[in-house]
């Protein structure tokens, strides 16, 4: 099994190769890419945190049948 540094060098090698148009979308892609990974804490985060707040929204008798859905 290769480690992740083995595992860069040909991603750097073939990045080399690619045309100045192709280089540039595959930049684009991992900028995306990151940005989704840092996404994906803070909306676990917000969501977290927005809880104590709609839980008088959500914990009611009227919609307690709700809960057992």
């Amino acid at each position: 099994m290769q480690t992740y540094q083995h595992r860069i060098q040909p991603l750097i090698n073939k990045l080399t190769d690619l045309s100045p148009e192709h280089f540039e979308e595959v930049n684009d892609f991992v900028d995306f890419l990151l940005m989704h990974e840092r996404r994906q804490p803070d909306t676990a985060a917000i969501a977290q945190l927005s809880e104590p707040a709609l839980a008088k929204v959500w914990d009611n008798e009227e919609d307690a049948v709700y809960d057992q859905l």
